[in-house]
């Protein structure tokens, strides 16, 4: 007997990757489990199974930062208890990061792709289902998106959940609507902008002597580097990241200052008199509007 749970959860984590850099994506997870029925009649009950994979993604993939532990690029190294460095060798867009060891997801992997992913993924479910469960199949997919998106990364450090941690992300399509119609190549040109950016906080921003970063990050200065430094509830957030990869906002980047930043960029493209509404998304179904 087989059980199927469509759209149970998205993963909304950033990976590396060693030409984009550190890329924020959404994933949609879809389920099959397969075995005998159980008292009930069931192979597993619905709602145990939807919060069952749904607890165990959240805390070991989603909203981490997803690292190939097989590039050679990746140096991890444990630091004070508790805590890592991790260093991506880039070149002149080296990253640098020190934060609590739950920040990241490190994935036996040359690459993040879809395919590794989702093999980290059943390694995690297939070890915590019920004995009656003998067969699991997983799908990680993106959504379909009609029309413009971006990938971006972030932290909340005033979030008191996972969406704190410095280096997490999503796909996000984005709408713009001048006069109420969708304008699309405004859309497009606002995706380029943000293609794989990271989106910083101008009040976390620091120096480069500030942090407690690797031997590795001795190199990098700060005119090719931005620095970001808080304190959450998990803990401290290091992070050294290209500039050129970077754009600093005044606000926080939750999705609603995000889509106000957006009115805010695009309005004065537009001719005297006309309206804009921006709808921006977090990722897979979620987001906020701002109207100018």
């Amino acid at each position: 007997m087989n059980l199927f749970v469509r759209d149970l959860t998205v993963i909304d984590s950033s990976y590396i990757c060693e030409h984009r850099g550190v890329v924020g994506d959404s994933w949609i997870l879809d389920v099959i489990m397969s075995g005998e029925l159980n008292e009930m009649s069931m192979v597993l009950d619905f709602s145990r199974v939807k919060k069952q994979i749904k607890h165990l993604v959240d805390e070991y993939v989603d909203h981490r930062l997803l690292v190939p532990m097989k590039n050679s690029a990746i140096i991890h190294n444990a630091t004070k208890p508790g805590y890592s460095t991790l260093d991506v060798m880039r070149g002149d867009k080296s990253i640098h990061l020190q934060c609590p060891d739950e920040a990241y997801c490190l994935i036996d992997a040359e690459a993040i792709t879809i395919e590794s992913i989702t093999a980290h993924v059943y390694d995690i479910l297939r070890d915590n289902l019920p004995s009656n469960v003998s067969g699991l199949e997983i799908t990680l997919r993106h959504e379909k998106i009609d029309g413009a998106f971006y990938h971006y990364t972030h932290g909340l450090k005033k979030h008191d959940g996972n969406c704190q941690r410095i280096a997490h992300g999503h796909r996000s399509p984005v709408e713009i609507l001048v006069d109420g119609n969708r304008d699309a190549e405004r859309e497009e040109a606002f995706a380029k902008r943000w293609e794989d950016i990271y989106l910083g906080s101008k009040e976390d921003v620091t120096t480069l002597d500030t942090l407690n970063l690797s031997e590795h990050a001795k190199a990098v200065t700060d005119e090719s580097h931005y620095a970001f430094r808080y304190t959450a509830p998990q803990g401290e957030f290091e992070l050294a990241i290209a500039k050129s990869e970077t754009e600093i906002l005044p606000t926080d980047t939750t999705v609603e200052l995000l889509a106000g930043y957006i009115a805010d960029q695009v309005k004065p493209s537009l001719n005297e008199g006309q309206s804009l509404q921006i709808v921006a998304y977090e990722g897979v179904g979620k987001g906020a509007m701002a109207s100018r």
